[in-house]
């Protein structure tokens, strides 16, 4: 049986992940970081599949242990701060954690099982501001936030690692990719969760609408988005190639907040302009060059297509987000 440990199982691309390689009958380490009041709703329906272990990414005789423990033979790092606008807060922890806590994995394996495959989860944010676009995998990387500055550090060492030891260690790009289980914090989820609280009448009234209303930022930003399932079988399709070798996993197409605001409201029967609100204090400057992904060279050699359409993303997120709303009463 194939043994694998998933670095942040509790999250939107681990819980995916391990629904995926039970479903291929791997016997599944999860870890989360130990921390109270940890949320493990994502998971509810696996925790008696899986053995979960709790930790600290700044620990290396932790992880280490871990590492001799389990003997996994894949590895698959989906555990960092997500929101990238949000890691100016704490700069200091998000390095500890993005970055170098990928140092810790690899030097786990590197001392413990080198045998193991390793997947670290990259970000289209080590592009920040691209030159050109579409982006491919030989695309300068200028990052602009304290995620993508560690992400960037955590793709280098993963290639130097790669490099210096031989292990099978990978890095994939991965543009924004979606589900009802993303973080809140996230427009997408905003708008899928809004345009669901409003349809029940959940919002209150403003001085404008009195059907609630949904503020938003700049509705003309455009982003490449696909569909979580999907990438997760991409990231597990990367430890299964003869060469190990970093690709970008995307969809090759973006859409804007705009789009998404119009999908996620007609398919609840509502029109949009009744109620989102274009709020300044969270309207950014525009973005001259756009974060899209070029996959082709994924699609070739994994034979991987981002498949759920972009409307079938959205509709499925806001039915998911009514459903659960509906559930809470």
């Amino acid at each position: 049986m194939v043994k694998a440990l998933i670095i942040g199982v509790d999250g939107q691309d681990g819980s995916y992940m391990a629904e995926l390689l039970l479903s291929k009958g791997y016997q599944v380490t999860g870890w989360t970081p130990d921390l109270p009041g940890i949320n493990l709703g994502n998971i509810a329906g696996i925790l008696k599949q899986i053995e979960l272990v709790q930790g600290d990414l700044r620990d290396q005789p932790a992880l280490d242990a871990l590492i001799a423990h389990t003997r996994p033979d894949e590895v698959f790092n989906l555990a960092a701060p997500s929101f990238p606008a949000g890691s100016w807060e704490d700069p200091v922890v998000v390095g500890e954690i993005a970055g170098l806590g990928v140092t810790r994995i690899l030097e786990a394996i590197r001392r413990q099982h080198p045998a193991a495959r390793f997947y670290q989860a990259s970000s289209s944010e080590i592009f920040g501001a691209p030159k050109y676009e579409p982006q491919d995998e030989n695309t300068p990387c200028l990052p602009r936030n304290p995620y993508g500055v560690a992400k960037l550090y955590a793709h280098a060492m993963v290639a130097n690692y790669r490099q210096q030891y031989g292990q099978y260690a990978v890095s994939g790009i991965c543009y924004n990719h979606e589900s009802p289980r993303r973080g809140r914090l996230f427009v997408t989820r905003k708008i899928s969760r809004g345009a669901a609280a409003i349809k029940l009448g959940l919002e209150p009234a403003t001085e404008r609408r009195s059907g609630g209303e949904l503020r938003l930022g700049n509705l003309d930003a455009r982003r490449d988005w696909g569909w979580a399932p999907d990438y997760v079988l991409a990231m597990w399709a990367m430890l299964h190639q003869s060469d190990p070798e970093d690709l970008i996993i995307g969809s090759g197409e973006t859409h804007s907040v705009l789009e998404f605001c119009q999908l996620a409201f007609a398919c609840l029967d509502l029109d949009y302009r009744d109620y989102v609100v274009v709020d300044p204090a969270l309207v950014r400057p525009p973005e001259p060059i756009q974060l899209v992904a070029d996959p082709r060279r994924a699609q070739r050699k994994l034979e991987w297509h981002n498949l759920l359409p972009f409307p079938e993303i959205v509709e499925r997120m806001v039915l998911a987000d009514l459903v659960q709303l509906k559930a809470a009463g």
